[in-house]
């Protein structure tokens, strides 16, 4: 076995704090390891402001980095720098600094929530596309500004962007209005049928001159919402049927936040808006998490409000705060879908769940309710 004269570096006061220790996860040590192995360009960002936690982004996921306090100190040990070399013998190695933590990975939803404060005031609507900003202090987003400031990984960010409906113009992040993504929608799945296409291979070209030509859509607005509800494979289109159809439906449910509506007769609006074509795919499930249920008292109708997960608070005690406050019990299939956009998998939301509130039996089975206190 090798030995080594063990020395303190000149330079170790000033190195203090210098270095620090990350432990990976199983997953980041085998994607590295395959890196590694396959000669791959493999990089990793640390994203995070002054007030904010930093987190660690690998090209899909997002890791949120946190300091764990170790019971014995580590030292980091390094050869002599070269600088140092004529001060110690060849076998020496010098302690460079001391270490009391190691920063622990931990998968994370991605923070997407800053995205729509940041650009809400740049929204792409019919008619209003090109006006000048009155406010010369509007803030404007580019799609690079987006990648640097927003705490998720690449492949996160991209995806964000299309749930939340979020148009690159100009490398200008802006969110389109719902009137008219829900008009365009409506434009592409009339001309499915006026011009005789399929949905699972559609024309890019063909569907994009027409909107272009008869209904002012440019090109760049029409391919892009195109790629969010399906996908485009040398020139062709397959739509996707059922996050269309959602859309949809969305639209006529926006419509009524303050002023619930029939079930029936959202579900009758849904179909004839789609068309008889995609009706059969018209489900209250692709709605789940945009809305709240009630039974009108003395009747069998039941009514529907707009309420979106989108909308309430990320912060896990505030956001239940805010669902006890709306609906005082909850069964387990209508209050997980509010859950989804902050739990990182069904593990962690039955944690929430466990953590924010209490179970009570019914006659109609498990119900959730609040519990006395929330605690961050």
């Amino acid at each position: 076995m090798s030995e080594y004269d063990l020395n303190f570096s000149s330079a170790s006061s000033k190195e203090a704090g210098a270095y620090k220790i990350i432990e990976l996860t199983p997953d980041l040590t085998a994607l590295i390891e395959n890196a590694t192995k396959n000669g791959e360009d493999l990089r990793f960002s640390i994203k995070g402001q002054p007030n904010e936690d930093a987190v660690l982004c690998t090209p899909d996921t997002t890791f949120v980095m946190r300091s764990v306090v170790l019971s014995n100190t580590l030292v980091v040990v390094t050869p002599v720098p070269d600088e140092c070399t004529t001060a110690f013998a060849d076998d020496t190695v010098v302690i460079r600094d001391q270490l009391h933590d190691v920063i622990e990975l931990v998968p994370a939803v991605p923070k997407l929530h800053k995205l729509f404060s940041l650009i809400r005031n740049r929204q792409y609507d019919e008619g209003r596309e090109d006006e000048p900003d009155d406010n010369e202090n509007t803030l404007r987003l580019t799609y690079k500004e987006a990648k640097e400031q927003i705490q998720a990984s690449d492949a996160e960010l991209d995806r964000g962007l299309r749930e939340r409906r979020i148009l690159i113009i100009n490398n200008e992040l802006r969110p389109i209005a719902h009137s008219f993504l829900n008009r365009l929608l409506e434009l592409e799945l009339n001309l499915l049928v006026s011009l005789s296409m399929k949905h699972t291979s559609v024309s890019v070209e063909d569907l994009c001159s027409t909107l272009s030509d008869d209904h002012d859509v440019p090109r760049t607005v029409s391919t892009q919402v195109m790629s969010w509800f399906g996908v485009i494979t040398e020139g062709r289109w397959k739509m996707d049927v059922e996050g269309v159809v959602k859309e949809v439906g969305l639209g006529i449910l926006r419509n009524h936040r303050q002023d619930p509506i029939e079930r029936n007769e959202l579900l009758s609006k849904w179909k004839s808006q789609v068309g008889d074509t995609f009706a059969d795919s018209v489900s209250l499930s692709l709605l789940a998490g945009n809305y709240i249920e009630s039974e009108l008292f003395g009747n069998d109708v039941t009514t529907l409000k707009y309420f979106p997960a989108l909308d309430l608070p990320v912060d896990p005690a505030a956001r239940f705060s805010d669902l006890f406050l709306t609906r005082a019990k909850w069964k387990g299939e209508e209050i997980s879908p509010f859950l989804s956009d902050i739990a990182i998998n069904s593990k962690e939301r039955d944690k929430l769940l466990l953590k924010y509130c209490r179970t009570v039996t019914e006659p109609g089975g498990v119900r959730y309710t609040a519990r006395a206190q929330y605690n961050g």
